[in-house]
């Protein structure tokens, strides 16, 4: 079987650091716990791995965040991946820093990579995980705070965190959502 695990981000040095690149980072995580290393294919960064008999590909879209979806359908027509076996990770302002919500369909909340996704496939049942990355900025500083540079303290927990992501992507991969879900939703 094959499953599609997209992390969402934007491209260039001015993002590369940013909290919205979450999920790139998580797939950047994942590809070098596997040992695998990205090129640049259509519409973004691409590589596979293999996990319990299971092919990975791991997706980092060029397209911006705001046009992810087309990346997404891409990759789903060519590889003829179902969208339950879909994976996007993604960064949410609702969630406290480094919490972890893994959903096996839901609205976009606002996001735009996800609304780009919802757009281009058609409806908002694909599984995604949602890294938390706070909220603490002032009204009307959202953009900002998004496209932020973790703080020291944020950056010196990350790399816990992403390894505890990469588990939840594997973990979604071995084991199917609901267990996904059971293990790594962070309880309030």
């Amino acid at each position: 079987m094959k499953y599609l695990i997209v992390g969402l981000g934007n491209i260039g040095a001015e993002y590369a650091e940013t909290r919205h690149n979450i999920g790139f980072k998580v797939a950047d995580a994942l590809a070098g716990t596997a040992g695998a290393t990205f090129s640049s294919d259509r519409y973004g960064a691409v590589t596979t791995l293999r996990h319990r008999g299971q092919e990975v590909f791991l997706l980092k879209p060029f397209t911006y965040m705001n046009l992810s979806g087309k990346a997404v359908r891409y990759w789903i027509q060519k590889e003829r991946i179902p969208a339950e076996n879909v994976f996007v990770v993604v960064d949410d302002i609702a969630l406290p820093f480094g919490h972890l919500r893994i959903r096996k369909s839901g609205s976009d909340g606002g996001h735009n990579g996800l609304k780009s996704i919802a757009e281009c496939l058609g409806g908002q049942n694909y599984a995604r995980l949602r890294f938390g990355i706070g909220g603490d900025f002032p009204k009307g500083a959202q953009v900002d705070y998004v496209l932020g540079e973790w703080t020291a303290q944020e950056k010196a927990q990350l790399p816990e965190l992403l390894k505890t992501a990469g588990e939840a992507v594997l973990s979604f991969v071995a084991e199917g959502p609901d267990r996904a879900m059971n293990r790594f939703n962070t309880k309030k």
